[in-house]
């Protein structure tokens, strides 16, 4: 990756830099074109992976107040940089043009806590310069040569002559020990997700989508040892490796681009899956849990969401060998749920004496529901016990964690181990709502009642939860709100999708569209490009939403959120294994009318389009794929 200020210079201040794997291979990168920097007037994002900067100067002693040179920099994060020089002066002009370039190879994590250290010295190095200390080494090549390459100075330097019109380039090419281009996934072909279009009466649905699969695809990664593999990175700057919780969640949200995606992280995490002791469990980091709860270890959430992943991409139409290969990583994940729950009727949290999480409850009963489902779909053992289990649970759940009090009730975030109820309103409580997908387009069952549904529904809805862009990870009226607190107040994208698509789906269809317009807003103001949190401030007239300083973006979860708010739309329920696709459309047309094109059902393109009034109508599918009732 590759981050600067929207100058486009790299000063070295900060996180600014050029990264690979973690380490900053180049700190430093500063243009100086007759001794002057140029004047900045532009920077835009052209892709995911790719920047342009413009800046002007006067090189000309005519007097003139306009610029008569356009300095151009186009910037790719796999360390590859142009510099184009452009004259518009009417005599030739002869430039120095000098880059200084330096670098610490300081890890990501040093640089974050200010602990980069100085700059190393350089060498020069073929047709520019060489860093080398224990961590590693870094070149910088440039095309054409340099004039002059000042080592002491860490400077590389051209005189060049530009005629009236003329251009001049140079190439810069940053390389961690001398290695070659590191393209992302995203480059070419290979590349899994379809490219998917939106078009309708809100303009904004198009650049959200194409963006959103720009930056999933900018996050792709594959396993090293298994190329056909991939997977996606959490999310830029801090966290580029992978997440399993994350990585899971995104390639469920982006089952409408095609199965290849859930595929290949399947595989992955399949092969970290843990023996031994704690045998089935697919492990994870700590996750801080906000200000109310312990942190936990997303362990518990990577290995219910395997099965589910599993289950609905066949839906989706992954393949039934395929589906074959995973389903016994997925039984061992049944199999670590079964241990786990015992003879008790809820899962307990990973560490000895924590509480018991609502959210886990939610994940757990998914995890049995379609757990099963996919069992008994490929006539394997186990999918009573799961069945009867979770019954229990939603038997035990809807008296246990629900909380009575003046306003109509509210589940509870946690019961303690005293059997105390944790009541404050907080975001988790919308996984409540995603139970799903079964066959015939049907969704599972959840662990709230009918009128418990309506309830949550009217929370999420309201003002302490909804805050005008998007939902807030903690109602705005609990002790220890904080609106930039990731889980204390923060609208986190990926929940707020989760709450517009498990609101819709449910029938409540208003609170789902304020939600959803909210989230585009933001959207729009950051440039489409949804980062994974903002601050929860309520929104005003004329105002946008105030970005968290340690958010990624691009994230996984944030951009694959992305696609599930305009696919949700159509409300698509397919059901590959038996033929059909089943379409639930969100009757009160929020967005007015919108067509989704490049989509994915059981391999095939689908395209769907939405009325205004809320009537969908499939307009290409997979031949034999029937509409379901």
């Amino acid at each position: 990756m590759a981050i600067s200020t929207d100058q486009g210079q790299m000063t070295g201040r900060g996180l600014e830099g050029f990264y690979r794997a973690g380490r900053r291979v180049l700190s430093r990168c500063q243009v100086r074109v007759g001794g002057r920097e140029p004047l900045a007037v532009q920077a835009r994002m052209l892709t995911a992976d790719r920047a342009r900067f413009v800046g002007t100067l006067r090189a000309s002693a005519d007097g003139s107040p306009d610029p008569d040179v356009i300095v151009e920099r186009t910037r790719h994060a796999d360390g590859t940089e142009r510099i184009t020089l452009r004259s518009a002066a009417i005599r030739t002009l002869r430039l120095p043009v000098e880059v200084a370039l330096g670098t610490d190879l300081a890890e990501l994590s040093s640089v974050a806590a200010g602990r980069a250290g100085p700059e190393l010295p350089a060498s020069v190095h073929g047709s520019g310069l060489r860093w080398s200390c224990v961590r590693g080494h870094s070149t910088v090549t440039a095309d054409p040569p340099p004039s002059d390459a000042l080592a002491s100075a860490g400077l590389l330097r051209w005189e060049f002559e530009l005629p009236p019109g003329g251009t001049r380039s140079v190439e810069l090419r940053v390389r961690p020990d001398g290695s070659g281009a590191n393209r992302t996934v995203s480059r070419g072909a290979a590349s899994p997700l379809a490219q998917a279009q939106a078009a309708g009466d809100d303009p904004r649905v198009q650049p959200l989508l194409h963006t959103c699969v720009e930056d999933l695809r900018a996050l792709s990664l594959r396993d090293p040892r298994h190329p056909s593999d991939t997977h996606l990175a959490a999310g830029a700057p801090w966290r580029c490796g992978l997440a399993p919780a994350e990585a899971l969640a995104a390639a469920r949200m982006t089952l409408p681009l095609g199965t290849r995606l859930a595929l290949g992280t399947l595989r992955t995490l399949a092969r970290t899956q843990l023996t031994g002791p704690r045998a089935g469990l697919i492990p994870g980091p700590r996750r801080d849990a906000g200000p109310h709860l312990p942190p936990h270890c997303t362990a518990t959430e990577a290995t219910l969401l395997f099965p589910v992943l599993l289950a609905e991409a066949r839906r989706w139409g992954l393949g039934q060998s395929v589906a074959e290969e995973l389903l016994p990583t997925a039984e061992r994940c049944l199999d670590w749920l079964r241990t786990a729950v015992g003879d008790g009727t809820y899962l307990p949290d990973s560490y000895p004496g924590g509480p018991l999480r609502c959210e886990t409850q939610a994940h757990a009963h998914r995890a049995a529901v379609l757990g099963a489902d996919l069992l008994d779909a490929h006539g394997r053992p186990g999918g009573a016990w799961l069945r009867q289990w979770a019954q229990e649970l939603r038997t035990a759940f809807r008296e246990d964690f629900w909380v009575e009090d003046r306003g109509g009730g509210r589940p509870a975030v946690a019961r303690a181990p005293d059997g105390r109820l944790l009541s404050h309103l907080a975001a988790g409580a919308v996984h409540l709502l995603d139970t799903g997908l079964l066959g015939s387009g049907t969704t599972a069952p959840g662990l709230l009642d009918k009128v418990q549904t309506e309830q949550l529904a009217r929370l999420l809805g309201g003002p302490a939860m909804d805050s005008g862009w998007g939902l807030r990870s903690l109602g705005a009226k609990e002790v220890a709100y904080n609106p930039f607190g990731h889980r204390a107040g923060a609208v986190r994208v990926h929940e707020s999708a989760v709450a517009v698509a498990g609101l819709a789906s449910a029938g409540y269809e208003k609170e789902a569209s304020s939600l959803l317009h909210g989230v585009l807003a933001a959207a729009e103001a950051f440039g489409h490009r949804l980062p994974e949190m903002y601050a929860g401030e309520p929104r005003a007239q004329g105002a946008v939403p105030l970005p968290h300083p340690a958010a990624c973006r691009p994230a996984a979860t944030a951009a694959a959120a992305g696609v599930l708010l305009l696919t949700c739309l159509a409300g698509i329920r397919p059901d590959a294994p038996a033929g059909t696709v089943t379409l639930r459309p969100v009757r009160g047309a929020p967005l007015g009318e919108i067509g989704l094109t490049g989509l994915r059902v059981a391999g095939a393109p689908f395209s769907v389009r939405v009325s205004r009034l809320g009537l969908a109508m499939v307009e290409e599918a997979g031949e034999g794929l029937q509409l379901g009732m």
